[in-house]
C-alpha cells in the first residue's frame, strides 16, 4: 500500500466532490427560502449540502497538505531558475500570484467579469424565491405558533382552528412551525398556508411596511410583478427623486450608488406603490 498514491487519489476524489458541492451551493435558494419551503436536492437539504462542503473541504485540505509533503522536492524544483538556483519570484510564480490577486480583488470589488458570476448566482436564487415563495420574515419556521401569529397579524385561535380542520397535528401554541411541519411530514410554508385565511380572488397583496429579508437584492421588475405594481410608476418615482433606475435595479444597488440608506430607497418604492392606481 502506497501512502503517496492514496493521498493523491483522495485529493482528486475530494476535489471532484467539492466541485459538485460548490455547484449546488451556487444555485441553492437563499437560506430563508430553502428552510421555509424545506428545499431538497437529491434528498439533501441546504444545511446538509453545506455540511458536506465543509467536511469534504477539510478532507481535501488534509490530502493537499500531505500531497505537498510527499511532493516537496518537485515543488521546490518549480521555484528554481535555469541555473538550478532557488528563486521564489520566478516568472511562473509571479503569473500565479498575479492571477490569484486579480481574482481576489475582483471578487472583493465586484467588478466585471467577476460580478457577472455573482449576479448570475443571485438571479438563480431570486428565481427560486419566486418559485418557492418568501417567508413572512427571516427564519419564521423557528417561531412558535403564538409568536408567528403575533408577528403576521393572524388570530391565533382561528389559525389553530384552521390547522385542525386541515388535519395538521400539533400539541400546543408553543410548538414551532418547523416542529409541526416535521411532525406532519410537510413544510413550514404549508403549515402557514393551512392556518392563514384564503385570499379573495384578485386581491392585491400590499408591500410590507418594512422590507422583507432579501427583498433588497431583487430587481424592481420582480418586485413589481409580485405586488402588481406598475413598473413605469415605480421608475418615475425614483426619477422624481433624482435617481436613475431601471427594471433590473435593486434597492441595494440604488442605495450603494447614491450613498443612501436602503430603508430610504424602500420608502420611495413604498410611496410609489401607494400612488399607483
Amino acid at each position: 500500500m502506497k501512502i503517496r498514491k492514496i493521498t493523491s487519489l483522495t485529493a482528486l476524489l475530494s476535489f471532484i466532490l467539492l466541485i459538485l458541492n460548490s455547484v449546488v451551493l451556487y444555485v441553492v435558494p437563499h437560506g430563508r427560502v430553502a428552510y421555509w419551503a424545506d428545499w431538497h436536492l437529491w434528498g439533501l437539504t441546504k444545511t446538509q449540502w453545506g455540511n458536506q462542503h465543509i467536511i469534504i473541504g477539510v478532507l481535501f485540505l488534509i490530502s493537499i497538505f500531505l500531497h505537498i509533503y510527499y511532493n516537496w522536492k518537485p515543488i521546490l524544483a518549480y521555484l528554481k531558475n535555469r541555473a538550478k538556483q532557488f528563486k521564489l519570484f520566478t516568472r511562473e510564480f509571479n503569473i500565479a500570484l498575479v492571477l490569484t490577486i486579480v481574482f481576489t480583488v475582483g471578487a472583493y470589488m465586484e467588478v466585471p467579469p467577476f460580478n457577472w458570476v455573482l449576479d448570475f448566482s443571485e438571479s438563480i436564487k431570486n428565481a427560486a424565491s419566486q418559485k418557492y415563495g418568501e417567508p413572512p420574515y427571516g427564519h419564521a419556521e423557528l417561531s412558535t405558533l403564538k409568536t408567528f401569529a403575533s408577528r403576521t397579524g393572524l388570530d391565533l385561535a382561528t389559525g389553530m382552528g384552521r390547522l385542525k380542520k386541515a388535519g395538521v397535528r400539533f400539541e400546543n401554541a408553543e410548538q414551532t412551525l418547523l416542529e409541526i411541519a416535521k411532525q406532519n411530514n410537510i413544510t413550514p410554508q404549508q403549515v402557514y398556508w393551512a392556518m392563514k385565511p384564503e385570499e379573495k380572488p384578485g386581491a392585491i397583496k400590499p408591500l410590507p411596511d418594512s422590507p422583507q429579508k432579501g427583498l433588497g437584492k431583487r430587481p424592481f421588475a420582480d418586485i413589481s410583478r409580485q405586488y402588481r405594481l406598475d413598473i413605469t410608476v415605480v421608475l418615475q418615482a425614483f426619477a422624481d427623486s433624482g435617481i436613475s433606475a431601471t427594471g433590473n435595479s435593486t434597492i441595494k444597488q440604488i442605495a450603494e450608488q447614491n450613498a443612501m440608506d436602503p430603508d430610504d430607497v424602500y420608502l420611495i418604492l413604498k410611496k410609489a406603490a401607494q400612488k399607483a392606481p
